[in-house]
């Protein structure tokens, strides 16, 4: 569903992306070329700051906001995601938020008020809140971050998890031909 916000901004999503119609995008949010938003994702972007105004959500070209995503922002905050970046199944984004070029962010991870550098992994079940990641940087799964985390202790992304990341978003672009190849046989 496509939808105004309060404030009368509508989505603007180019022509090449997949939206699955289950899928809720409100308000301010552009999403680019091939992009693959996937069933139940809602990306709403309503809530104004102290002067009324509010920043977009950016979804990058050839990224993909898999099932049960949730992309919000509060007050107005801004939110980004890249291009070739996974946001994978039951994630939350929450803004401000900002995450690089070909990032994966895994299964039910949350990300609140921070940086994700290019080419970082966040793997499944993680909490990445109030701390901003470097390029290239590797979060184990089941993991929290915070303001205070001393973030020496982690290693570099390997070249595996750096393969995963590339497979995944390159499956994801392949989804967004075959299922727009689809929309007229329904």
């Amino acid at each position: 569903m496509i939808r105004k916000n309060p404030s009368g901004d509508l989505p603007v999503i180019a022509e090449s992306a997949y939206v699955d119609k289950t899928a809720i995008i409100c308000g301010k949010v552009v999403i680019g070329e091939n992009v693959f938003v996937g069933p139940y994702a809602v990306i709403r972007a309503d809530e104004v700051n102290e002067h009324g105004a509010m920043d977009p959500i950016i979804i990058g070209a050839n990224s993909n906001i898999q099932d049960g995503v949730v992309i919000h922002s509060k007050s107005g905050a801004a939110v980004t995601i890249g291009e070739f970046t996974s946001i994978a199944h039951r994630s939350i984004v929450h803004g401000p938020c900002t995450v690089g070029d070909r990032v994966f962010i895994g299964f039910n991870s949350v990300l609140f008020n921070c940086a994700v550098g290019n080419g970082s992994v966040v793997r499944h079940n993680s909490v990445v809140d109030g701390r901003d990641l470097p390029q290239g940087f590797y979060v184990p799964s089941t993991t929290r971050i915070g303001p205070n985390t001393d973030l020496s202790q982690f290693p570099p992304v390997s070249v595996s998890a750096s393969e995963f990341s590339e497979d995944v978003a390159r499956t994801n672009v392949d989804l967004v031909r075959g299922y727009k190849a689809l929309q007229n046989e329904f």
